[in-house]
């Protein structure tokens, strides 16, 4: 089918227009994803057109996300135009991606996924970061696993794209800040900050990942996304997302994950924080990809240790 549609392609007319965010990181995935698919498709770089949108959570920049309307402000942009037949397919972040997403839509590729480590800048590490300093990230994730780990350092709200972050920094709005790595590789700036091995400092669910929608009646694009589908990638992304959903609605604590493989099993870790960092639970867990019962039961089990010994600390949540 492939090869037929690109022998009746007209030069200058896209076989597919790919829809993204268009801050600096958003763009590099994008052309990321244009790459793999001329590759797979034998195209040239005509055939998939970059089309760029100003997502709502790039234009409020001095409240945390949580309080404007969540991870949604990355992606009803995209949504829609893919409702209205504007674009093929968008590139997520799928870190920023909701768990529960409209039925129309379909994740139809994951790429390879990139580093899922965070990396500090302004220390070489979580335990060198001077006593009492500030410390800024918009991540819930990132500043409940720092006040665990160093509760004499404050915490306070960075956000907007990479080289914002790193401008408020040189600007001496905080001592430090947290980046993830795979974002920092993307833009070229392999060279920034200390890693933090991720077994010791969990990373966010799907940090590291690119996915791409598209419509799921569209089989045209799913067809052709399909050939840059990376599988060990997507079955780790959608354990982590279906743990997730396990613990979506019933929980509104900071979340951390870290998955692997043990052969053809997969394995979970995933610790939840008091918004204070003052508490931590962990479970870990692992069963067969694609297959996710035991997921559930994972994020159950996480649930009941959070609603029978540690309310208190962690907010408000279901049982």
């Amino acid at each position: 089918m492939t090869d037929t549609l690109h022998a009746t392609h007209s030069p200058g007319v896209p076989i597919l227009r790919l829809g993204t965010r268009n801050s600096p990181l958003a763009m590099a995935q994008a052309y990321e994803t244009r790459v793999r698919l001329c590759a797979a498709h034998g195209w040239n770089e005509a055939a998939v057109e970059l089309v760029p949108v100003v997502a709502s959570g790039d234009k409020v920049l001095d409240r945390p996300l949580a309080e404007i309307g969540g991870k949604a402000l990355w992606t009803k942009e995209l949504d829609q135009w893919l409702d209205e037949g504007r674009i093929d397919a968008a590139v997520h972040s799928m870190k920023d991606v909701e768990t529960l997403r409209p039925p129309m839509l379909a994740i139809a590729a994951v790429l390879p996924r990139a580093d899922t480590a965070d990396r500090l800048v302004g220390a070489a590490s979580i335990e060198e970061i001077p006593h009492g300093a500030t410390v800024g990230t918009s991540a819930p994730r990132r500043a409940a696993q720092l006040l665990h780990a160093r509760p004499d350092c404050k915490v306070v709200t960075f956000r907007g794209n990479v080289a914002t972050r790193l401008g408020k920094l040189s600007d001496g709005e905080a001592d430090c800040t947290l980046l993830a790595s795979a974002g920092l590789d993307r833009l070229g700036e392999d060279g920034v900050g200390a890693r933090l091995d991720p077994e010791q400092w969990l990373p966010a669910p799907a940090q590291g990942a690119i996915g791409i929608e598209c419509r799921a009646d569209d089989s045209a694009a799913r067809a052709f996304l399909a050939a840059i589908d990376h599988a060990p990638s997507r079955q780790a992304v959608m354990a982590e997302r279906a743990l997730l959903k396990a613990l979506g609605g019933n929980c509104h604590s900071p979340i951390a994950m870290l998955s692997g493989t043990d052969g053809a099993q997969l394995t979970l870790r995933c610790a939840l924080f008091s918004p204070d960092g003052a508490e931590r639970i962990e479970e870990s867990a692992s069963g067969p990809a694609g297959e996710w019962d035991w997921v559930a039961a994972m994020g159950a089990g996480l649930l009941a240790r959070l609603s029978s010994n540690m309310a208190p600390h962690f907010g408000h949540h279901g049982t």
